[in-house]
């Protein structure tokens, strides 16, 4: 079974959404950080056992940024917890998935990530993601 590890939400910009969302959820935002490989600034919000990723693009010609272009802000993934990323990835493969990266590559919050094509999870960007030992 894979749990919900957290849901990714694209914005425009963190100065604005962070106060917003830490209004919204009644908590603040435990963490930021800048992912350079993926032209990202992240900010993590946990209320219970859930946790939200804001995604702010560091640059234009970023994922985050085409995506607001094309589909303004909002839902961008859901993450989902595995134990081990490399397994589950090739479960995956065989099963018809689309990965969109060969190997676990370094993500925020200290996590190996690997995303899932949304065309081949109708429609929705999925990432794995496993705890760094």
């Amino acid at each position: 079974m894979l749990n919900i590890e957290h849901i990714g939400i694209a914005v425009k910009s963190l100065d604005v959404s962070v106060p917003l969302f830490e209004n919204l959820l009644n908590t603040v935002c435990y963490k930021t950080e800048e992912v350079e490989s993926e032209a990202v600034r992240t900010a993590f919000f946990k209320q219970g056992q859930t946790k939200v990723e804001l995604l702010e693009s560091t640059s234009e010609a970023g994922v985050i940024a085409k995506f607001i272009e094309r589909k303004g802000e909002g839902m961008h993934h859901i993450a989902f917890e595995v134990d081990d990323i490399y397994s589950e990835m090739k479960r995956l493969q065989a099963e018809g998935f689309v990965l969109l990266n060969d190997a676990p590559k370094d993500g925020a919050d200290n996590k190996l990530v690997c995303f899932l094509h949304p065309k081949s999870t109708n429609g929705l960007l999925v990432e794995l993601c496993q705890e760094k030992k």
